[in-house]
């Protein structure tokens, strides 16, 4: 398995402008909840819990975050956990409301998620490896970290693979990264 900063740097190269991150801040957790809405039902009690799709994908990638950090593994799961509790809400509401809230931050969430690459100019890390799929949460949350000027070997190991962010238009073909 690749290590954290491998999975993120990754990710990060095809990241590089600060437009597309920024759209990344508001599109992923918009497909992250709906993904957990859409999988809160069907519902099964389980003693005092609830049992559902979204919480066993909930628990696999938590367990996956752990695995590849403990310090994010553990912001992830109480993220997730927070989504999970809302997204529960929702799917508890009627059919209609369920579909509308979940259908609704899926495809909303991949627009913003389609523009931000239309900055960046190339295509989204999960079309040439899907693992880019579950990656994307842990990076904008690796994101806010690094603003908050925590992780900073982590976030220099990863800027050091990927280049810095640039603000504005992309560097010209053939230009070497700074």
């Amino acid at each position: 398995m690749k290590t954290l900063t491998d999975q993120l740097a990754q990710y990060a190269d095809y990241h590089r402008d600060k437009r597309n991150i920024a759209t990344h801040f508001v599109g992923i957790p918009m497909i992250v909840l709906a993904v957990q809405v859409l999988l809160s039902r069907p519902a099964w009690p389980v003693g005092d819990w609830t049992l559902s799709p979204a919480v066993l994908a909930t628990l696999l990638a938590c367990v996956y975050y752990l695995v590849l950090d403990r310090p994010l593994g553990v912001l992830m799961s109480v993220l997730l956990a927070g989504g999970l509790w809302l997204a529960a809400a929702l799917a508890a509401q009627p059919t209609s409301v369920w579909l509308a809230w979940g259908i609704g931050l899926f495809v909303v969430g991949w627009v913003i998620q389609f523009v931000g690459h239309i900055y960046e100019g190339r295509k989204p890390a999960f079309v040439d490896d899907l693992i880019g799929l579950i990656i994307g949460p842990l990076f904008v949350v690796a994101e806010v970290v690094f603003a908050l000027g925590l992780r900073r070997e982590l976030h220099a190991a990863i800027e050091s693979r990927a280049g810095p962010v640039r603000s504005g238009a992309r560097p010209a073909a053939g230009s070497a990264r700074g």
